[in-house]
This record gives structure tokens, sequence and C-alpha cells, in this order.
């Protein structure tokens, strides 16, 4: 199973990632703002993810990493 590592520290909430994922399963974690004062995107559902890393290639931030 892929492993998606998600930098909140890093993460500005663009939503880039969240409109890329094709499973949606990728969203803003609205129970969280971050040191910069934005909410992170989170993998809501890490069992259906496939590795196929759109989201982290549509990061302008390079704040996500997928393992396979």
């Amino acid at each position: 199973m892929p492993n998606i590592t998600v930098d909140e520290l890093v993460c500005k909430g663009c939503s880039m990632c969240v409109n890329a994922c094709p499973l949606n399963i990728i969203a803003l974690d609205e129970t969280k703002i971050n040191a910069k004062g934005y909410h992170p995107a989170k993998l809501i559902a890490p069992e259906k993810c496939t590795g196929c890393t759109s989201c982290a290639t549509m990061c302008p931030d390079t704040a996500i990493t997928v393992e396979r």
C-alpha cells in the first residue's frame, strides 16, 4: 500500500492536490491550522490510495511525498 505524507508546515491549503486526486481521497483538514494560518491537506482514505502521485505532482510547494 502506498504511503502519502503531507508536510503540514509547508502546505498552504491551495487545494491543488484535492482537485488532482482521481479518487477524491484528499481533503483540507478543517480541524487543523498550521503555523502559516492554512488548513493543511490530509489523506482521508489511505486504504483506497493507488499511489498515482497526482497529488504530489500538482503540489506547487512539494509538500506531498508518495512512497510505494
